[in-house]
């Protein structure tokens, strides 16, 4: 079987050809035919090409030397159309015209049919290629057809898939079949590259390519030098490449290459705007040509290269053939751009006057230096430091205070001294309004010498609170603040204020300065705090409630020092008075110097962006915002040591140095700068008033069309930014977005935390709005529960510091978003239902309903409600274990404490103002029920005091059980601190727990960590059955807490008897001595505060301390009342030589038996405020263990002191301390002549007594011996 088959020069007829059609149309073996010169004609190709309709072998098919003509050259695209086999066709024709039809086929059908059609003249002129398409690297080469042809191929390349590369060069085009080839690039996705090089298309004709260019997404070369447009043409080719506005997005992003120009290209002043424009705002072509330009200047390629400075996607420029390419300046113009730029790879001026002068080296040198890495340095370390030049002060005040008259006098007296003044004001308000009150944050920029002042004049409205913890200065920002409050309610009456009134307007200020700055980075200085007072004008002479709020003010002073620098001048003005503001000017002249040179000093380099960003404005129409991408370019056009020095430098250092210089900028208050927006704000009182003012005001409630659950969308919510802002008469709406588009508006207010995300992982979360919710007070409450055996419990969480501290305005709604988030992902499987108000959280689940209230007027505490149909342990573990984590993770820097609300008002739902003396410390009652005996615990009552309302009965006094307040976690934690005393003192006192057979079986067992409910909401709420079998475990480890307690007072009771023993050995021990002329029990108070305290260290040279002695009768050791004591003024080494010993023993003693609330020292117990606070420092501390040792220790420093003691007791005999201690006691009576008996009960209420039972001597008080006459017997010293 044949596989080829060639006929050449045989003069075909119709019979053969027939014949031969008729073969191929049956044989399926021949894979390839030739036909050299065999005269087929254009019957001939019709009867080949109606025979491989039907034939699926033949792959090549080759006509050479012969000529079919148009209409063979038709039959045969024809053919093509059906027959996918075929793999190579190769024409050799007289004329030109055949490729057309055949091509188009190809390409219309996306045949991977490799083409190759040639033409040559009869007349021997030498043959020439006209078409060349080859599918193994999709190239189609069209070398020569004519204006139809062409427009036909082009037509065919619309929806072609073969195709990624288009070679046209040389074919000449007109505008319409550049007009067909505007619909290619619309539709086409897979052409790569075009070369339509020297194909005279004029600007008609670019223009259509141009259109193009617009819907293309899959082009990235194209070629069209040597073309005879003009400026238009470069002005329309390059649009689809550039940005006209900072909102604007580029239309074509997937070009990378373009190349233009040739003689007959005249760019002109159009096109070069064009091109400079492109080159300054296009971010994705990396190569432009501009070849054998003649119409542009050495100045114009000036401009090209400047342009180029901040440009940094573009790695290679070809100016080859460029006539004006010359010069010294356009050389020293490149070296400088290459030293700005590294990103160009590349520069080609081959055929350039330049390059043909030899003086093109110095630039591929410096190229050559792009190209290598720079190496690891920190640009900022060695940057001179220099005193800050700029200083803020903060204007704090309420509405109608006064601040903006205020601002304006001040303004006066600086122009009075002919001080430059920078007015920066630009209201946001309507005269009718600004006649009325000013609304929204102000800056007034004052030059005083070399120092610019800055007043910043904080809203006083209600709606602008939430924003200034933003404009709260960070740290080593030179600021200090004015609280301004008016002595009158309102400015047009003479109704004064109270001093209560003017005390609250201040001290909410200072509250907010220090809770910022306990909240900011840690702050170099105390923030610096003026008082004025205005409308002193209206007050015509001293009155009392005038002095009532200087005493007021001075209380504040005393009460927030060491958290503010309190000026001690309140300053008293009429704010409309230049004259009456003077000593205020100059208080804020000479604090803002003091303030600049006590601040840490900045980068001079902060001072020279300064003056770089308000040039940048000045040539950018004053724009207000600065995209950090501008700011990148600024710096690396004008800004040496933070420029990108090298392609491969670290571009990460480089940027985290620039955010650095941002954020330094931002500290100081010369820029608002937030890294995680992009942007920074270079028009403060802009930013303050226009666009977060705008913002706040908005009112989102009305056109929120869905339910009211205070969750919006991201696109809603941009929608409704759109339609609020922009208006539809040109030049009436907000000027917003001029700057910012709505997604910058959207992620201004999440970090302003106007708006809250639901799920921040989520970029198409939901978002909570706040001012959606509803406010719900003054509506009338009530749980949706109301069955007789509910539950209700409660508690109180309040600011550890809330008279120095508050939560932020953002604190509750990141709760409800924190909250939202928790509870909804367990709505599946338990029920759970939430809903939110402005103030409110409502939450139910599994039974459990649950109230979140945000309290205070200063919102300083949060109060956690709860009604259940289960009992107590599981409500509350759902309250420690979900709600108040929850709450701690969002209060940064803010302490809560836990208390206890009286059950009473969460059944009835008081409303909070009734509530405010409702609860109880929850550590206090833990303390009281441990300070109890034993016994006593289980039925120990709070007592609640009773709530009138103008002497009307709100709640009735009453008391609740220990044990309805706390839950049983709660009761054995205190059970576990109770058993680890008594082991401490059971080791102190050297019994062995074995020794108390009887108590064996009732010892408490308490569970590993491991054992305990999993602390996860799961594990909370899987039902009761689950709680209640995990019950039934705890309890069979535990026992009853009844039964606990029973085993608890018989081990007491053990070890209080030797107790006893131990502490009346320690009274009798040495009847030798002065035969017990003077008492032995002693202890050092000192008086603070109109308070006694236990001394908690003694140490050589301590003064003002008093001695006192405990009446010693035994078992009922006790503080005597009124006692007088002894004065001590000053302790010398000899004291604490004698003393240390005795104490650290005696103490140790005296503090266990309070821990575990045994009456042996009864009254002591009320010098020692806190015997827990005090135990980490204590039972570390290298000083003697005297009084404070033992006295302060806790249930670790107990356990601890006492190993300690015994291993120091084998050294050391006892008998020998408590002489020397006793000895000391004497000598000192002796010197402060308190030696006989009727001294020391004058000075201490004790009596000489002999007990008739074994005759030890003892001193005791008036009430023992009257009480004990029958047990003991008078012995007068």
């Amino acid at each position: 079987m044949y596989n080829k088959w060639f006929l050449e020069e045989t003069g075909s007829t119709g019979k053969s050809l027939s014949d031969l059609s008729d073969i191929l149309k049956t044989n399926k073996g021949i894979k390839e035919i030739m036909l050299s010169e065999s005269g087929i004609g254009s019957v001939g190709a019709g009867l080949i090409a109606s025979a491989l309709v039907v034939n699926d072998s033949l792959e090549e098919l080759q006509i050479w030397e012969d000529s079919i003509g148009s209409r063979g050259a038709e039959e045969l695209s024809k053919m093509i159309e059906v027959n996918s086999t075929l793999k190579l066709l190769t024409i050799f024709d007289s004329n030109a015209i055949t490729a057309t039809p055949l091509i188009s086929a190809v390409l219309a059908r996306n045949r991977r049919m490799e083409v190759h059609v040639w033409s040559g003249e009869k007349n021997g002129e030498k043959s020439s290629k006209v078409v060349e398409f080859v599918p193994e690297n999709s190239t189609l080469r069209i070398y020569k057809l004519n204006l139809s042809g062409a427009c036909r191929v082009t037509c065919s390349l619309g929806m072609n898939l073969t195709v990624k590369s288009l070679d046209m060069t040389g074919v000449k085009l007109k505008s319409r079949c550049a007009k067909e080839f505007r619909w290619v690039l619309e539709q086409n996705q897979t052409l790569k590259e075009v070369n339509l090089s020297r194909t005279c298309l004029k600007d008609k004709g670019i223009v259509y390519v141009a259109a193009g260019l617009f819907r293309n997404r899959s082009l990235q070369t194209l070629h069209l030098t040597g073309n005879w447009f003009g400026g238009i043409g470069v002005e329309h080719l390059l649009c689809p490449l550039s940005r006209f506005s900072a909102l604007q997005m580029q239309a074509n992003t997937t070009l990378t290459c373009v190349t233009f120009g040739g003689g007959r290209t005249r760019i002109g002043r159009d096109g070069l705007a064009a091109i400079i424009q492109f080159l300054i705002t296009n971010e994705t072509v990396r190569q432009l040509g501009i070849h054998d330009d003649e119409s542009l200047r050495s100045d114009d390629f000036v401009k090209i290269f400047k342009s180029l400075e901040k440009n940094a996607s573009l790695k290679c420029l070809s100016l080859q053939g460029c006539k004006c390419v010359q010069g010294e300046t356009v050389l020293q113009t490149i070296m400088e751009t290459l030293q700005i730029n590294p990103w160009i790879e590349d520069i080609d001026l081959s055929r350039t006057p330049l390059h043909n002068s030899g003086k093109t080296r110095g630039i591929y040198q410096r190229l050559g230096q792009n190209e290598k890495t720079e190496p690891e340095m920190d640009l900022l370390k060695d940057m001179p430091l220099t005193e800050p030049k700029s200083c803020r002060v903060f204007f704090c005040g309420q509405e109608c205070a006064g601040k903006t008259t205020l601002c304006h006098s001040i303004s006066q007296n600086f122009s009075a001294s002919s001080l430059p003044y920078l007015d920066q004001v630009r209201t946001i308000v309507n005269p009718v309004e600004q006649a009325v009150k000013a609304v929204g944050m102000k800056i007034k920029t004052f030059k005083d010498e070399d120092t610019r002042i800055s007043i910043w004049n904080l809203a006083g409205q209600h709606e602008f609170l939430s924003l200034h913890d933003l404009m709260f200065p960070g740290h080593g920002s030179a600021s200090f603040f004015v609280i301004i409050s008016s002595l009158f309610r309102k400015p047009n009456n003479k109704e004064p204020k109270s001093s209560t009134e003017i005390e609250e307007d201040l001290q909410y200020w200072l509250r907010f300065i220090v809770s910022n700055s306990k909240r900011a980075i840690q702050q170099c200085m105390l923030p610096s705090v003026a008082v004025v007072l205005t409308h002193f004008d209206k007050i015509n002479q001293p009155s009392q409630n005038l002095q009532h709020t200087v005493d007021s003010i001075q209380r504040l002073r005393d009460k927030f020092q060491g958290f503010v620098d309190f000026y001690p001048t309140v300053f008293t003005v009429d704010a409309r008075s230049s004259a009456s503001v003077s000593k205020l000017t100059h208080h804020i002249r000479k604090t803002s110097k003091t303030i600049l040179q006590r601040v840490p000093q900045v980068y001079q380099l902060c001072n020279d962006l300064i003056q770089i960003l308000s040039d940048w404005r000045s040539e950018n129409y004053n724009k207000p915002a600065m995209k950090w991408k501008e700011f990148g370019e600024l710096c690396q056009v004008r800004v040496p040591p933070l420029r990108i020095r090298s392609r491969h430098d670290n571009k990460e250092r480089v940027e985290m140095r620039r955010r650095a210089v941002a954020t330094c900028l931002h500290h100081i208050g010369e820029v608002i700068y937030f890294d995680e927006l992009g942007f920074l704000i270079l028009d403060c009182e802009w930013f303050c008033g226009e666009a977060l003012g705008q913002l706040i005001k908005l009112n989102v409630r009305k056109q929120h069309s869905s339910e009211n659950s205070g969750f919006i969308s991201r696109k809603e919510l941009e929608k409704i930014l759109r339609g609020s802002l922009q208006s539809p008469i040109p030049g009436m709406g907000s000027k917003v977005f001029e700057n910012l588009d709505a997604s910058d508006l959207v992620r201004m207010m999440l970090k302003l935390e106007l708006c809250y995300e639901q799920d921040p992982s989520d970029p198409n979360s939901l978002l909570l709005i706040p001012s959606i919710l509803e406010e719900g007070r003054g509506k009338p409450q009530k749980w949706q529960l109301s069955m007789p055996d509910c539950v209700y419990t409660g508690r109180h969480l309040e600011c550890d510091d809330s008279s120095h501290m508050f939560l932020t305005p953002g604190f509750f709604p990141r709760l409800q978003v924190h909250l939202h988030n928790r509870i909804m992902a367990l709505k599946d499987q338990h029920g759970a239902t939430y809903s939110l108000e402005k103030y409110l959280i409502s939450i139910s689940i599994n039974g459990i309903y649950i109230r979140v209230e945000l309290g205070g007027q200063l919102g300083y505490y949060i109060d956690v409600l709860a009604c259940s149909t289960k009992n107590l342990t599981e409500t509350l573990r759902v309250i420690h274990q979900l709600i108040i984590p929850a709450i701690q993770s969002v209060c940064h820097g803010i302490t809560l404490t836990e208390n206890v609300i009286r059950p009473d008002c969460v059944r009835k739902l008081t409303p909070p103002r009734y509530r405010k003396t409702q609860f109880a410390s929850l550590q206090q009652l833990k303390q009281a029920l441990l300070s109890l005996p034993a016994d006593s615990m289980y039925d120990y009552q709070h007592t609640w005091s009773p709530v009138l309302d103008s002497g009307r009965p709100i709640l009735q006094d009453g008391f609740d059980l220990a044990r309805d307040l706390l839950s049983d976690d709660d009761f054995r934690e205190v059970l576990h601190r109770r058993y680890h005393d008594l082991y401490n003192l059971a080791q102190e006192l050297q019994i062995s727990p074995e020794n108390n057979p009887e108590g064996q079986g009732q010892s408490i067992t308490l569970s590993d960590e491991t054992e305990k409910v999993e602390p996860s909401f799961g594990g909370i709420a899987k039902g009761v059955e689950a709680v209640l079998q995990r019950l039934k475990i705890i309890e069979q480890e535990i026992r009853d807490l009844k039964q606990e307690i029973q085993g608890l007072r018989y081990y007491e009771h053990r070890l209080l008897l030797e107790l006893h023993c131990k502490v009346n050995h320690l009274a009798t021990f040495n009847v030798q001595v002065e035969e017990r002329k003077v008492p032995n029990m002693i202890y050092f108070v000192k008086t603070e505060n109109y308070t006694r305290r236990l001394v908690t260290t003694m140490l050589s040279g301590m003064t003002a301390l008093r001695l006192h002695m405990l009446c010693e009768f035994r078992g009922q050791m006790h503080v005597v009342e009124d006692q007088m004591g002894c004065e001590i003024m000053q302790v010398d080494n000899v004291a604490v030589k004698c003393l240390a010993p005795y104490m650290k023993k005696f103490m140790t003693l005296v503090t266990l038996a309070l821990k575990i609330g045994a009456h042996l020292a009864a009254g002591m117990g009320q010098m020692i405020p806190d015997l827990g606070k005090e135990v980490a420092h204590l039972a570390g501390s290298s000083v003697l263990f005297g009084a404070a040792g033992a006295t302060a220790a806790g249930v670790a420093g107990a356990a601890a002191m006492g190993r300690r003691n015994r291993s120091m007791e084998g050294s050391r005999d006892i008998q020998q301390d408590l002489r020397a201690a006793q000895q000391w006691v004497v000598d000192f009576l002796r010197e402060r002549r308190c030696s006989s008996g009727k001294d020391i009960a004058e000075k201490f209420g004790l009596w000489r007594v002999r007990y008739r039972d074994n005759g030890q001597i003892a001193w005791i008080c008036r009430r023992h011996i009257y009480a004990r006459s029958a047990e003991i017997v008078e012995v007068p010293v």
